[in-house]
């Protein structure tokens, strides 16, 4: 789309050239004169303030509540900035500059090694300035707290879709390897836990990092070159997390900035995930938890630009900006759960009367390990079969096999197992794999431990009855013959 036209009256231009910064244009004009232009009139947007650079070193502050206007003047040229968690950053070609949005009077100024920013990043606690020389992480006080290197970097390369920043992550997409997402440590600089960097099967195209909760809990969402979505945990501890898709033919995304809800567009519908890590508790529900509204609005290729509170805005291929508001309660059942307020969390989902509220609640008190939410929970959505087993769970005389039966629940067989096995409930890690017809590993764990052998026999000899079936597995057909099997 065309920003703006003018016609010099210097003879045809015959030549033109970017400055490195991007910020100011040379052209060589027919009648032997250089003729310099600079890019004004450059837009961003927070909450109530608007801020329009109006002038090469002039911004304009607008607060659209109070109507007031306050100007910004710098010594040199605006080069870039960033409007986000109640702060702006401004880049200029020596200093940077970083405002309040409470008192735009007194900024704080540091000087810069290299004037060239070609990207700031803001996270609630810190910024990311990324030049030719490297990539400094600074708080808002303009103290420097990291600079994360990873072998062959790249500076000139990276942009918003390739980096993402949270309060306590970093993370950036190789461009040797497309296939490669390097985590650091946002405090340290360090690449986080055994510094393997996250791999993925094919080349990704963009990265978010989620920005509230726990470190423990960080997810990262991705879309790889297929177009697919993919979500997974930042930490690592020893086991491989799972890598798992939750969206096909996603074209952009964005995580919201006050609590972990997702939104992308995907082919022709704009998607909310109002609580993605439902994939890691319980799969069948993740359906339940979306939102979907007709995309075919934006036209092609539109980019979501923020995601703030309950405001999502997309620029679309013409420049155009569009608001989409989307429903404020999630966002408070977000809050409700990570303050373990469990009682006013049920509330909310009687009075706004959604399933998909209580699809969120169900995942939520499930990953929080509060049965009696999720039962209600799992109730109001008709999910009768699990509130019989979420029953069943709390009938359990210890609260290991407690803990071991609700990783069960989400899908968790190996932790579970080892749960039961670490604290001597043989029986019970035997009778699990029993259940699940894992016959191999149920006689294994029953030899290894030298009991009840006979217990798995038994229920291997009932369930090839059941089905007409002759024993043909070796391993069975050898303990078989040393152990007399009780006939019922």
């Amino acid at each position: 789309w065309s920003y703006a036209l003018e016609k010099p009256n210097t003879g045809s231009v015959f030549n033109i050239a970017w400055s490195i910064d991007g910020t100011q244009l040379a052209g060589a004009c027919g009648n032997g004169h250089v003729i310099f232009a600079h890019v004004v009139e450059q837009r961003w947007e927070w909450k109530n303030f608007e801020i329009t650079l109006i002038k090469r070193r002039t911004m304009e502050v607008h607060n659209v509540i109070n109507d007031a206007v306050d100007l910004l003047e710098f010594r040199d040229r605006v080069i870039k900035a960033s409007l986000n968690y109640g702060h702006l950053v401004v880049s200029t070609s020596l200093q940077c500059y970083v405002f309040s949005t409470k008192n735009w009077n007194t900024p704080l100024i540091f000087d810069l090694k290299e004037g060239t920013v070609s990207l700031i990043l803001q996270a609630e606690r810190h910024f990311l300035l990324v030049d030719g020389g490297g990539l400094y992480l600074y708080s808002y006080e303009g103290r420097l707290i990291s600079s994360p290197k990873f072998p062959g970097m790249r500076t000139d390369v990276l942009n918003a879709q390739t980096v993402s920043l949270s309060n306590d992550i970093l993370a950036i997409k190789d461009k040797a390897d497309e296939k490669v997402i390097y985590v650091f440590e946002a405090l340290s600089g360090k690449p986080l836990g055994d510094g393997k960097p996250l791999t993925h099967k094919t080349e990704i195209v963009e990265i978010a990092l989620d920005q509230k909760g726990l470190t423990s809990e960080r997810k990262i969402a991705f879309i790889d070159k297929n177009r697919d979505l993919y979500i997974t945990s930042v930490k690592r501890f020893g086991k491989e997390q799972k890598i798992v898709k939750i969206g096909t033919m996603v074209q952009t995304l964005a995580w919201n900035d006050t609590s972990n809800i997702l939104c992308g567009i995907q082919d022709t519908r704009f998607t909310v995930w109002y609580y993605p890590n439902t994939v890691y508790v319980d799969k069948d529900l993740l359906s339940k938890t979306l939102c979907e509204k007709d995309a075919s609005e934006f036209s092609k290729n539109p980019q979501i630009v923020r995601f703030v509170g309950n405001q999502v805005t997309i620029r679309r291929a013409d420049g155009s900006l569009i608001h989409l508001n989307i429903s404020p309660y999630p966002a408070i059942l977000h809050e409700y759960v990570s303050s373990s307020k469990w009682e006013d969390a049920v509330r909310l989902c009687r009075f706004v009367k959604d399933q998909t509220m209580w699809a969120c609640l169900a995942a939520m008190a499930v990953a929080n390990k509060d049965m009696a939410t999720a039962e209600i929970a799992y109730a109001s959505i008709g999910e009768i079969d699990k509130v019989q087993y979420i029953n069943s769970i709390k009938d359990l005389p210890s609260k290991e096999s407690r803990m071991a039966h609700i990783l069960l629940f989400s899908g968790n067989t190996q932790e579970a197992e080892t749960l039961l096995l670490q604290t001597g409930l043989i029986y019970q890690a035997i009778q699990v794999n029993i259940n699940l017809y894992n016959w191999d590993r149920a006689l294994e764990l029953a030899v290894k431990h030298k009991t009840h052998v006979d217990t798995v026999l038994a229920y291997r000899q009932k369930f090839l009855e059941d089905f007409g079936k002759k024993e043909t597995n070796k391993r069975f057909l050898q303990y078989a013959e040393g152990v007399s099997i009780p006939q019922n």
